[in-house]
């Protein structure tokens, strides 16, 4: 038997979810095949210091950003209007307080057991690598923001909403603001009396 809906279709795959998984693993072949390069050009302890030592500059790294994070966080809040000896007008951003967020990701790089995370990790720790790679996404961004549709939050969860493919309905009760009863619908059946949703 069938029935007048069409099967749901799955969505399309974009090309970000494709391509990922197989740059992860072209990524892991890649470590593994250079550490055991390094492996055989010196020996087994080379690379087991290489490794303990990118673990070990990694954790300073990122504790060192997560504390100068933190400290840009509560003199911000210092600062916010309404506090005591905060300026009149809006706060300003703490000096020093971009880049945070990458020297954190230099620092999980290098912990990151792999020669080439680590060399992706200690050029994160450069501040001229770390400005360019800030000013590129925040333009991306910027691009990003302009181009899209304007809507808001709801709109968005409204859009989600109407794509789902199982295509359930939720049964509710439309009140007239005007105060006219509602016309009966034919599958509510004689008699039938429902209570309305907003008391």
């Amino acid at each position: 038997m069938t029935t007048g809906t069409p099967p749901p279709t799955r969505p399309r795959r974009s090309r970000a979810r494709t391509l990922l998984p197989l740059g992860i693993a072209a990524w892991l072949v890649l470590e593994i095949w250079l550490l055991t390069v390094v492996a055989g050009a010196a020996n087994g302890f080379v690379v087991l210091l290489i490794l303990v030592a990118g673990a070990v500059l990694g954790a300073a790294v990122i504790k060192r950003a997560g504390r100068r994070a933190f400290r840009n966080l509560t003199e911000t809040l210092q600062r916010m209007p309404g506090q005591p000896g905060a300026p009149a007008g809006p706060a300003e951003a703490p000096a020093g307080s971009k880049g945070n967020g990458l020297l954190m990701l230099g620092g999980l790089l290098l912990m990151i057991p792999g020669i080439i995370s680590d060399a992706a990790g200690l050029l994160l720790l450069l501040p001229p690598v770390r400005t360019l790679l800030g000013r590129l996404a925040e333009r991306s961004l910027d691009r990003r923001m302009s181009s899209a549709t304007p809507g808001g939050l709801s709109d968005a969860f409204q859009q989600a909403r109407i794509h789902r493919p199982d295509g359930k309905v939720v049964q509710g009760e439309v009140i007239r603001e005007d105060g006219a009863p509602a016309r009966p619908r034919p599958d509510d059946g004689p008699g039938s009396d429902r209570p309305p949703l907003i008391p």
